[in-house]
């Protein structure tokens, strides 16, 4: 079952399927340490990593198990990060959230407006029921963001990640359908 990448628009951002010229912004996001330091994975370190990027955006879609959706400011047109649904299961009725946006664009509430309105085609469209989110717990700036969107931390999964042999903790955050109004940080 396919499951067509959105477009969706918010006051300041425009959220759309990548394409072949988001190449070099994804790039240079994906391979900023900075950036990712707190990511299950470590920086890109080639730039035709980001075809496989790419493949997998496909591939989720057309297998419909969620979507990427690459987000630009409205004022400039400038790619300033990605969100993704993963793990759609119709039949349990969820799916999880991830972001990634450029270190420039922090403390403005794009990560907040992008998932909401994320959240909001999640519920509206696919009918889901939870949506789950993990984070570093040394994250505190997306702990930030998934509390203002009524999200609940529901636990910590212990050494979860190793990345560059670096051992972290991840925190579990979940929003169920009943918790969500639609209004939560807007």
């Amino acid at each position: 079952m396919t499951l067509p990448t959105p477009e969706l628009t918010t006051e300041r951002l425009r959220l759309r399927p990548f394409t072949d010229a988001d190449a070099t912004p994804l790039y240079a996001l994906q391979s900023d340490a900075h950036v990712l330091r707190y990511w299950d994975s470590p920086p890109w370190t080639d730039p035709a990593r980001f075809q496989t990027f790419l493949a997998t955006c496909r591939r989720i879609e057309e297998e419909g198990s969620g979507a990427r959706l690459a987000v630009e400011r409205v004022s400039d047109g400038s790619f300033i990060g990605w969100c993704g649904l993963f793990g759609w299961n119709p039949d349990f009725r969820s799916a999880s959230l991830c972001y990634v946006f450029d270190a420039a664009t922090w403390g403005n509430g794009y990560a907040t407006e992008t998932a909401h309105a994320v959240l909001g085609w999640a519920y509206d469209t696919l009918d889901l029921n939870r949506v789950q989110a993990e984070t570093d717990t040394r994250n505190v700036g997306s702990a930030r963001v998934l509390e203002k969107l009524g999200f609940v931390r529901e636990g910590t999964l212990r050494e979860d990640c190793i990345v560059n042999g670096d051992v972290s903790d991840s925190w579990v955050f979940g929003l169920l359908r009943r918790d969500w109004d639609g209004t939560a940080g807007r």
